[in-house]
């Protein structure tokens, strides 16, 4: 535990939130991430001091994250990591699909050339640093690029509803980065130029087929 936190968390919570929320943001990153892996056994003490916080907000943001699925609280044990089941992964992915589908044809009705020339710029994010075998950046860079496209659609509640759902993207996505690596930056250019085209059932079409190897790849990774 203190290995993981040292590098990952050494720096103390922010204080302008409440506690339990910065706690609970801060926890779910480090998940997320991977500095805190799935089966992990979370100690409140050593939480608490590594976050520079006491006992109380640690124990309250396991107690929401254990309801949000982040955290599994067994009796007499304590709290350890989630671990996903493939049955999760392929709800929620399927999901996105959907959602993401719709951002992409949405979005190819309304970009500007400037628009697109920052998702080419996004997208040259994530082929460098595929080529650098970099997984975290190429997890940010594919979350920054997909949440480009639900931006560029001009609905809120379809942004709000992608963002509800990419912390936990980019958990299940961060096992699958390097092996879908070229296949799935291929697939971004794909869908940028039909969005540029303003061709949106294209894009729609294409962002759905991504969505969905993407799910492919998990569920091969899982098995």
């Amino acid at each position: 535990m203190r290995e993981s936190l040292t590098a990952a968390a050494t720096r103390r919570v922010a204080r302008s939130a409440p506690l339990r929320q910065a706690v609970y943001d801060t926890l779910v990153e480090l998940i997320v991430r991977g500095a805190l892996l799935p089966g992990r056994h979370l100690v409140e003490a050593e939480l608490a001091e590594r976050l520079g916080v006491s006992r109380q907000p640690v124990r309250e943001a396991l107690q929401r994250l254990h309801t949000d699925g982040w955290v599994d609280l067994r009796p007499a044990q304590g709290a350890f990591v989630h671990a996903p089941t493939a049955r999760e992964a392929r709800q929620l992915l399927s999901v996105r699909a959907l959602l993401e589908a719709h951002s992409a044809r949405l979005a190819a009705g309304r970009a500007t050339p400037a628009d697109v020339g920052r998702l080419r710029e996004l997208q040259a994010e994530g082929v460098a640093a595929l080529a650098e075998g970099d997984v975290g950046r190429l997890v940010a860079a594919n979350s920054a690029l997909h949440g480009a496209f639900a931006e560029l659609a001009g609905n809120d509640v379809l942004a709000h509803l992608i963002a509800l759902v990419d912390r936990r993207v980019r958990w299940y996505y961060a096992p699958v980065a390097r092996p879908r690596g070229e296949d799935a930056w291929a697939e971004h250019a794909e869908i940028i130029e039909a969005v540029a085209a303003g061709e949106a059932e294209r894009a729609g079409e294409l962002m759905r087929r991504h969505a969905d190897s993407t799910t492919d790849a998990y569920r091969d990774w899982r098995d």
